[in-house]
Formats: structure tokens, C-alpha cells, sequence
């Protein structure tokens, strides 16, 4: 009989180390830009209720190929009850046998590698003396972007802001940060803005963006919800994870598309584009660059499998007869 290794939050916490799984970031988006991997937009279903479900598929080929499914529970009030608003699970399988190999937590799996990314997209595209850095947002993937910008710009100056004052002075303290008390202030001459937020409207405008800053807009992942202004898109060199998404899921470039008149062509690449050389990324030191990010299936795949196979080294998680 085959068994299933089950990890817990606790269990992919303990494995998934932010340097760790920024490399294997990097590693799977540029694999998928060479089609080593493949994964198609992901499936939602938006009943009645604020909460909706995700089903996001991927697939590595190559040697020990596999199959991933990530689904999740996107709850927005679950940062109220101090629970992450992303709940669900990764399920990891064997390709050539469909065998399930791996259950994983995938509210830590999301948390960690959404910021992973952004540290990528940080290190291909800030200045190379960026130093001052603007978290937005103080929830889940506030707190994951603070480890994540550290573990790249590791003599950075932090700054936070959040809607609730307290919760910015509590992320503040254990990151070694300043507070600021609005968004300009926050973003005034900072090299990188990372934006973490649930808002639905702008929250940051093009004038309060110093020449030459990094945005990481990571916030929004729906067409109607966005955190940046139209003018900042329309004026900044556009990077994302996935054109197809973009195209299909971003309301920071779907609502500017409308506003400011832009196509698909505004996209200059994909994060895997620079990643394998075919695109050189920034390409003056005063220019406005923003990653906007969605969040991969094959990010999650890559997560997964570099968890279960610490998991197995290490001896972590339960066995369970399936």
C-alpha cells in the first residue's frame, strides 16, 4: 500500500527557508519560460459569498516529473479573526503514475513564496544601490516581504505603513523598521515599494514615487481591485509573472488599461524572460519599474517540491496509508 506525506503549516515553516526559496523561484520561472513547465490560468469559483475558490494546476517535465494542484480558499475576513485569508492545500503527484506523493499547507507555502518572488523580481530589477524600502500593508504578506526584502537587500531601511497604525508599530518593532503614518509618506524617495495590501482602490500615486523606484504590487490578484494609479502604471516599465494572467486577472493593469488607453504591448516581459537573458530589465537608473505580481502554479509546484524533499531528508511530516 502507498502512503501520502502530509506537512503542516508548522512542518513547511520549519523547511522553507525565504533564501531557499528564492533561488527555486528563480528556478521555476525560468523553467517555464524554456517550457520546462507548463500550468494553465487557474480556475475560480465566485459563489454568492466574499470567499472564492482557486484551482491552480502545473506540471514539470524531465526527469521524476510532476503533477501539483493547488486549491485554496480565499477568505478576505480572515485577517480580522487572525487567521491567513488563504486556506487550502498543495497536492503533489508522481506524473507517470498519478501516484500522490505529498499534501502540503498551502496558506505557508502562498505566504512564503509570493514573497520569494518579489525578492527576485527585487534583485532583477531595482537599482543596484537601492536602499530604502516601503512595506504597505502589515498582514500576512506584509510581514512575509519584510523577510523577503531582507534577505536581498540586506542593509535596506525599512519603512511601514498600514491601515491599522498598531498592527504597523507591531510588524515595525519585530522587523527593526521605522512606521509612517500615510502611503506618501511612506513611499517618499524609497527605492522599493512592496504592496501588500487588500485594498480595492489606489492607494499609491505616480507623483509620491521617487525617480527610478521598484514596485512589487503583490496585493490584488482579481480584475476589479487594484492598489496602484493608472498613471503609475502607464509610466512605469511593466513586469509581471505571467502575461497571459495579467491580460486575464490584474485589475492594476486591466483598470489603467482602461483609463490610460494601454494594450498587452505596455508589458515589456516576464520576470522568465530576464531570468534566461532574452530581456535586460531595467535599463536606466531614473526609470519607474514595477513587477506586478499574481502568483504561479508552478511556484507553488516548485515550493512544494522542495518541502517534501527536505521533508524526507529530515524525517518531517506523517505518513499516512492512502
Amino acid at each position: 500500500m502507498s502512503s501520502v506525506l502530509v506537512l503542516s503549516d508548522a512542518d513547511v515553516r520549519a523547511l522553507l527557508d525565504m533564501p531557499s526559496c528564492i533561488e527555486a523561484m528563480a528556478a521555476a520561472l525560468a523553467a517555464l519560460e524554456r517550457g520546462e513547465a507548463q500550468m494553465p490560468l487557474r480556475f475560480i469559483m465566485r459563489p454568492p459569498a466574499k470567499q472564492v475558490l482557486g484551482l491552480m494546476p502545473a506540471y514539470r517535465g524531465g526527469a521524476d516529473a510532476v503533477f501539483a494542484l493547488k486549491e485554496i480558499v480565499v477568505a478576505p475576513a480572515n485577517a480580522a479573526l487572525g487567521l491567513d485569508p488563504h486556506q487550502g492545500a498543495v497536492l503533489l503527484h508522481d506524473a507517470e503514475t498519478g501516484r500522490l506523493r505529498a499534501i502540503l499547507n498551502a496558506s505557508a507555502v502562498t505566504e512564503i513564496r509570493t514573497a520569494a518572488v518579489s525578492a527576485v523580481a527585487t534583485r532583477l530589477l531595482a537599482r543596484d544601490d537601492a536602499r530604502v524600502v516601503a512595506i504597505l500593508g502589515s498582514g500576512v504578506q506584509g510581514r512575509s516581504h519584510v523577510e523577503a526584502m531582507r534577505a536581498v537587500l540586506p542593509d535596506c531601511e525599512l519603512r511601514v505603513w498600514s491601515r491599522t497604525p498598531e498592527h504597523a508599530v507591531g510588524l515595525a518593532l519585530q522587523a527593526r523598521a521605522s512606521t509612517s503614518a500615510t502611503v506618501a509618506e511612506a513611499v517618499a524617495g524609497a527605492d522599493v515599494v512592496c504592496t501588500c495590501t487588500s485594498a480595492r482602490e489606489p492607494i499609491v500615486r505616480r507623483e509620491w514615487l521617487a525617480p527610478g523606484a521598484h514596485v512589487n504590487a503583490v496585493g490584488s490578484s482579481i480584475p476589479t481591485t487594484r492598489e496602484l494609479d493608472a498613471r503609475t502604471v502607464a509610466e512605469a516599465s511593466l513586469f509581471v509573472d505571467r502575461r497571459e494572467s495579467t491580460l486575464a486577472e490584474s485589475g492594476d493593469f486591466l483598470l489603467a488599461a482602461e483609463e490610460a488607453g494601454l494594450d498587452e504591448s505596455h508589458v515589456r516581459a516576464e520576470l522568465g524572460e530576464l531570468l534566461v537573458g532574452s530581456h535586460p530589465g531595467r535599463v536606466s537608473a531614473d526609470e519607474l519599474t514595477v513587477f506586478k505580481s499574481l502568483g504561479l502554479a508552478v511556484e507553488d509546484l516548485a515550493a512544494a517540491e522542495l518541502v517534501v524533499a527536505r521533508a524526507r531528508e529530515r524525517g518531517v511530516g506523517t505518513e499516512v496509508p492512502f
